[in-house]
């Protein structure tokens, strides 16, 4: 896994319909979508060798992101030219604040993919279509992963719900994905995974 580094995806708006991943721009190679890891496999386990140095992940991962890190993350997928894909959040902010999406998508291409999605429908036929009883099975697994994290004696606030921070029904597509990607047995982000194959390829933006 890549090392921890700060970010602050937790931003105000972040998960507005069609926009819950967020916006920002990196100027890299326009991929498809990465496999996703195999289901189970430890979140702590080493997963694609960092091809960046330290400062390089904090500066793409920023850039991503559109903003200055906040948070403490790891790199957890990354695409083909090692640019990072899915990081996982410590679930204090560096200020106390709770963070409650463990895994965030910050993939651009990805993200602009799963915009599309939720623009068109997607949050609301992806509810509709994974049982309620594997999905609401998915946000406790995904809360007791995320809490675990949580320093032993900590007293402030701490985050809530599951997936994206809701206790039920589906909030956001990126959110689900990025779990799936990252070894997640989510059902909404395999969901997502079965239709991107459906939507345009994006745009090449690497300007080669």
């Amino acid at each position: 896994a890549g090392r921890r580094r700060s970010a602050d995806p937790e931003a105000p708006g972040a998960h507005a319909a069609g926009r819950c991943g967020g916006r920002g721009h990196h100027p890299g190679p326009a991929l498809g979508p990465p496999q996703a890891l195999p289901v189970g496999q430890a979140m702590d386990a080493p997963i694609t060798p960092p091809t960046r140095t330290a400062a390089d992940d904090r500066e793409v991962v920023a850039g991503l992101l559109g903003r200055s890190p906040k948070g403490l993350f790891d790199v957890v997928v990354r695409d083909d030219a090692g640019v990072p894909v899915v990081i996982r959040n410590h679930p204090l902010l560096e200020d106390g604040r709770p963070m409650p999406t463990r895994f965030w998508l910050v993939g651009d291409d990805l993200r602009s993919w799963i915009g599309t999605l939720e623009s068109t429908g997607g949050v609301r036929a992806a509810e509709a279509d994974c049982d309620p009883v594997e999905l609401a099975d998915a946000h406790a697994r995904y809360a007791t992963e995320r809490d675990a994290a949580i320093p032993e004696g900590h007293v402030g606030h701490r985050p809530s719900g599951g997936v994206g921070g809701t206790r039920q029904g589906v909030k956001c597509l990126h959110a689900h994905y990025a779990w799936f990607l990252a070894g997640g047995d989510d059902p909404v982000g395999r969901w997502v995974h079965a239709r991107l194959k459906d939507l345009p390829a994006p745009k090449d933006r690497s300007g080669g």
